[in-house]
């Protein structure tokens, strides 16, 4: 009994604060009866409230900051230049001159191609084998967004698939580089296939998913090579124009200068082969191609 008149009480009191002090109740509530006006002060956002969403400009300099900040910190001398939007319609990709096999286009065979068709100025950046696994070119290039595709090899892959897993979850493409990185024609065909469906099925089962493109070691192939290659799965085999080292590049053009749509080749390698580690290699290719006006695209957007 003494509850039921204690909330008939309690409904009383309410009934006349509702009547003669409305606003009261009203700013007492209001967070609780959503009564507050247009000019009620709401929670920061971070603080409780919700977030509250910027314009595009405010957000476009919002990330421009921490890239610049983020190459700051990196020690690049410009901030990398973004990629044009991938192109709606795909590029033909087709084998280089003089770097086609025999039955090239009629046994439709992977091309090989050191160069992709495009007028935009960008160029991609492909690292092989997988001997060197450097956090901090993991940090450093998730941070500056920069696409790259690796090409492992598993016998220098194995001992430390979850590195490459995690590469993986920030938007690398994994390939394919053989299981032992053999120099390819100087196998017969079954043993190629071997070599290279072996590697398929590696990366299938430790990375959820067979790749289309394949790089031969040392960028050496013959026609078995190409075939075994189909016979896998394999749809592009790209090499290289150019390489970069920690202290230098190479070319493969005479006139020793970057192209629109160049592949540039890099190998996961630190100071116990190059006179410093995969940041530093970073760190000069960056500036150079971002000083001669080239953003980095990612590879797979444009095959």
């Amino acid at each position: 009994m003494r509850a039921v008149v204690q909330n008939d009480k309690s409904r009383a009191r309410l009934r006349r604060l509702a009547l003669g002090g409305g606003a009261a109740a009203c700013a007492t509530a209001a967070l609780l009866s959503g009564c507050a006006g247009p000019d009620a002060v709401r929670p920061a956002p971070g603080r409780g409230g919700p977030a509250q969403p910027q314009d595009p400009a405010a957000r476009r300099a919002a990330e421009h900051a921490r890239l610049a900040a983020a190459a700051r910190r990196w020690g690049l001398d410009q901030v990398p230049l973004a990629p044009p939007p991938p192109p709606a319609v795909k590029p033909r990709i087709t084998a280089r001159d003089g770097f086609e096999v025999d039955h090239q286009e009629d046994w439709n065979l992977p091309p090989v191609f050191t160069t992709v068709p495009t007028r935009h100025k960008v160029v991609f950046l492909t690292i092989d084998d997988g001997a060197e696994k450097d956090p901090r070119f993991l940090a450093m290039m998730r941070e500056l967004k920069i696409p790259y595709t690796a090409f492992l090899s598993n016998y220098l892959v194995k001992d430390d698939y979850g590195y490459f897993r995690r590469m993986r979850s920030y938007g690398t493409t994994l390939n394919n580089h053989t299981l032992h990185h053999p120099y390819l024609p100087g196998l017969t065909y079954e043993e190629q296939k071997d070599e290279i469906c072996g590697m398929q099925a590696v990366m299938k089962k430790e990375f959820g998913k067979a790749p289309t493109v394949f790089r031969p070691p040392y960028g050496n192939y013959n026609q078995d090579t190409l075939v075994a290659a189909k016979e896998c799965g394999i749809e592009y085999a790209p090499i290289w124009n150019e390489e970069v080292f920690v202290d230098h590049w190479e070319y493969r053009e005479d006139d020793q200068r970057l192209r629109p749509g160049d592949i540039v080749l890099t190998h996961f390698r630190g100071r116990d082969d190059w006179n410093g580690t995969m940041v530093d290699d970073m760190r000069r290719f960056l500036n150079k191609v971002t000083r001669e006006g080239y953003a980095v695209a990612r590879l797979e957007d444009y095959l």
